[in-house]
């Protein structure tokens, strides 16, 4: 297949604005499912003909696009997310004229497509470090953070790993520190090189030239360094996200000097530039910091830099109502122009059903799947989300991550949200392969394979799959603004407004029933999911324990009252 060029990139009947309140289902690549790409035998490993097959499977959950994590050749110490080759396909996924048949069938199918892009780091495998760390003054030799030692022989700084450990690696070749934010084996790239932000955007532009609809941009606040200052300790070390946990000394240092440099700011805007030559192309920058809001609208805003950010927030397992209105509305008084993209799980985090206490609980987790979706912003669904999968429980000689077995027991790595994806109940592996996997399929997954829930009206799956088909009809959901309302007894309201349409959201946290005071006009909408089980009548909310409602109100009555 000849590759697409930037003058007939899909850009599809959305318009080039797609994006913009999109729902994006994430794949993890070699989870999702084991085609027979590889000489026409099963390895255990998803692969990218694997995608290729399920496709209508994914058209038919009405989400907008798809997001691949990394496919790209690579030693997989990190599974990918250590890149030896930006422009190569691994083996094990596939080849190239796979990936562009993936990319023209899910555009046949109304798909955006985006994919990984670790644009901080590569893998030490890499051609470029390869020569970067031959010699002090070789043509790469600035393309990695070198430094010397201090007198003593120690590192340069005292900055952390996020997987535990300095964040320096000593190099015989060159005597001194290269700077690694996360394994040994994969070296951070010198963004203040600029011939290194050149490579790398002639790298992005590869795969926009393939037909890609955007990146999902991998710790993209990690890109630039600051000074080589020792980072100050953290006042106090609380279970948190990003590695900030008692068990891991990353989380002992506020990371003023090792990352979020205003530097990364001009690389963002020469990013942007390039995404702007290819009309409807659209980015996602993923963020770790203690401010990671602020980061997520400074990195959004202005139209010149990412089209949208997301973080660890609503990544915790904090799903009280309380944190989350203190999240929105601090993300809403400070996005400004930008936007936000929200996800609730992925492939670095236990997943939703356990984190969220939810475990085979459908009315919770239709209340989980209602609030992501009703938010301002963009959203991320992560495979086996739409199917309720609670954690997998993995024997320490079951793990793979390396997070999981150097932290163990305190950290159970995230070996547990990635095993396969499951579907079907009765056959081998759940359907995902007929050989041994990578990672086990647990019986409780295979309990929720798709096939059990595809035929279920009532099923998890089908609720998804409504939801998402009645949320297109309502661009106040899509695209609207947002209002937020005090929350009382554990009850998180919120308005969607667009033009002449208002919409009322009410969400029910507790266990108990309740009952609020309402504008009286509001009315259920016509053709909503029965399942939206919340009662409008004569000016009162009745919800029952974790009930969901969605009404429709006269915009003229914005300030009617609203239990507030």
């Amino acid at each position: 297949m000849m590759q697409a060029s930037s003058t007939s990139h899909y850009v599809g009947s959305q318009g080039a604005d797609w994006w913009r309140g999109a729902v994006i289902y994430q794949i993890y690549p070699r989870s999702f499912m084991d085609g027979d790409a590889k000489g026409g035998q099963r390895d255990g490993i998803g692969d990218l003909k694997g995608v290729i097959d399920k496709l209508d499977y994914i058209a038919s959950l009405n989400v907008d696009a798809i997001w691949l994590s990394p496919f790209f050749t690579s030693p997989m110490k990190d599974f990918g997310y250590d890149i030896s080759d930006y422009r190569g396909v691994d083996p094990m996924f596939g080849i190239l004229e796979d990936f562009d048949r993936l990319v023209e069938a899910a555009h046949a199918r109304g798909l955006k497509v985006t994919i990984d892009q670790v644009m901080s780091h590569t893998s030490d495998q890499h051609a470029w470090f390869e020569e970067s760390r031959k010699s002090r003054d070789n043509p790469k030799a600035d393309w990695y953070v070198w430094a010397d030692p201090k007198p003593d022989g120690a590192p340069p700084t005292n900055w952390q790993s996020v997987f535990g450990g300095s964040a320096w690696q000593w190099d015989t070749r060159r005597c001194q520190y290269y700077l690694h934010n996360f394994l040994a084996s994969q070296p951070d790239l010198n963004f203040r090189t600029p011939a290194v932000v050149d490579a790398i955007l002639e790298e992005a532009r590869f795969w926009l030239e393939r037909g890609v609809d955007g990146f999902r941009l991998d710790a993209v606040n990690f890109c630039t360094h600051g000074e080589l200052n020792d980072n100050p300790p953290r006042a106090a070390v609380t279970e948190s996200f990003l590695g900030v946990r008692p068990d891991n000394p990353y989380g002992y240092q506020l990371h003023q000097h090792d990352k979020t440099q205003p530097e990364n700011l001009l690389f963002l805007e020469r990013l942007r530039g390039l995404l702007d030559e290819y009309p409807g192309s659209t980015s996602v920058g993923e963020v770790g910091d203690d401010d990671a809001l602020g980061v997520m609208a400074e990195y959004s805003q202005g139209g010149n830099r990412l089209h949208m950010c997301y973080s660890f927030n609503l990544l915790t397992d904090k799903a009280d109502p309380g944190y989350l209105h203190k999240t929105l509305t601090e993300m809403e008084a400070r996005i400004g122009d930008g936007w936000p993209c929200w996800a609730l799980g992925n492939h670095d985090v236990t997943r939703l059903a356990t984190r969220w206490q939810a475990e085979g609980q459908l009315d919770k987790l239709l209340l989980f799947m209602v609030f992501l979706l009703t938010q301002r912003g963009s959203v991320c669904l992560y495979q086996g989300e739409e199917l309720g999968l609670p954690e997998a429980e993995l024997a320490f000689e079951q793990l793979v991550d390396p997070a999981g077995i150097t932290f163990w027991p305190a950290y159970k790595g995230r070996d547990g949200c990635r095993t396969p994806h499951p579907w079907q109940a009765d056959a081998r592996h759940a359907g995902f392969s007929d050989v041994t996997p990578w990672l086990p399929v647990p019986d409780s997954h295979a309990n929720l394979a798709v096939d059990q829930q595809d035929n279920d009206a009532g099923s998890l799956l089908n609720a998804y799959r409504e939801f998402l088909a009645f949320r297109r009809t309502l661009p106040a959901l899509v695209k609207g603004e947002v209002r937020y309302h005090a929350v009382h007894d554990e009850v998180l309201c919120l308005e969607r407004t667009y033009q002449h349409t208002r919409l009322l959201i009410a969400l029910n946290f507790s266990d108990q029933t309740v009952t609020r005071g309402a504008p009286k006009s509001a009315e259920s909408l016509k053709g909503s999911p029965a399942w939206l089980n919340g009662e409008w009548q004569d000016g009162q909310l009745r919800l029952p324990p974790y009930g969901v409602a969605i009404a429709c109100c006269p915009p003229s009555e914005e300030d009617a009252p609203w239990d507030v």
